[in-house]
């Protein structure tokens, strides 16, 4: 008998499934690098200079590195289908507002937010892959997954060519909308959540711990994004941001080793394996 619990899908509904969750994996991948061959075409178009066109992908990647390590528990929060379907549809809106910005800081704000909604389709596609799969494929579903991770980064420079040759630049952003809406649908129809143990109420949410995770984060994607432009610490800015992420990591590690509900479950490094597991890759 079935286990009605169980997250293992089989035949025409595991095909739907793994599309849909590589589509959406594909839809993040592909939109990081799909604007580099652009920014002149925008430059141009909005009267921007070089370091400020540069912001659009900067605020996309900071975006992301915001929202990673949040995803596991917003999953939990709000469940994973309805989690997932609100960071595709944020993804989508904030497509069809970056290619409608009127000036180059609306486009920068609509692509963090494009970079907020983005951030759980990776992370949250695989893991779903992977739970749709009985134990003994899972390395199947493992290869399935890494082969659209693989084909994302070379498909966005040669795509977003194409869309800027024959069309105009706003269109890298509207080829999402239509893979989007029918990314929501599949995914209210067919994904399943799973059965989380009880919610954190408001009063015991980490709200510092969030705080300090996108202080950290978020200064850190800066430094590594714009130092080069601002030549590193001769700059000002990169200096004050380096404090802030070095400050930021202490007290968020602080935090996170001895508040009740963290908001990144730091403790499971005491697990001996885990603790082989470099603390970079958190973020």
């Amino acid at each position: 008998m079935e286990d009605q619990n169980s997250l293992v899908e089989y035949g025409f509904r595991r095909f739907i499934v793994t599309l849909t969750a590589i589509v959406c994996a594909l839809l993040e991948i592909v939109d990081t690098t799909i604007v580099n061959v652009a920014l002149n075409d925008m430059k141009g178009n909005m009267g921007a200079t070089l370091s400020e066109v540069g912001w659009v992908i900067t605020a996309y990647a900071i975006g992301n590195v915001i929202i990673v390590p949040m995803t596991s528990w917003l999953s939990q929060q709000f469940g994973r289908r309805n989690y997932f379907a609100f960071s595709i549809a944020l993804f989508t809106v904030c497509s069809f507002l970056c290619g409608n910005a009127t000036n180059i800081w609306e486009l920068v704000a609509f692509r963090f937010l494009q970079g907020v909604g983005g951030g759980a389709l990776l992370v949250t596609s695989q893991t779903i892959i992977t739970e749709s799969y009985p134990a003994e494929k899972r390395g199947m579903a493992q290869a399935i997954y890494g082969l659209g991770v693989i084909v994302g980064p070379t498909l966005g420079p040669p795509l977003g060519g194409y869309i800027v040759d024959n069309f105009s630049w706003p269109y890298i952003f509207y080829i999402n909308i239509p893979l989007g809406i029918i990314a929501i649908l599949l995914t209210l129809q067919f994904i399943k959540s799973p059965k989380y143990a009880a919610k954190t109420s408001t009063r015991e949410i980490d709200w510092l711990g969030i705080f300090l995770l996108t202080v950290t984060v978020g200064s850190l994607q800066f430094i590594l994004e714009r130092g080069h432009e601002e030549d590193w610490f001769t700059s000002p800015v990169i200096s004050i941001f380096t404090a802030l992420a070095v400050f930021g990591l202490f007290f968020f590690i602080w935090r996170e080793l001895t508040y009740k509900n963290p908001i990144v479950e730091l403790r499971v490094l005491k697990n001996g394996n885990l603790g082989l597991v470099p603390v970079c890759h958190l973020f």
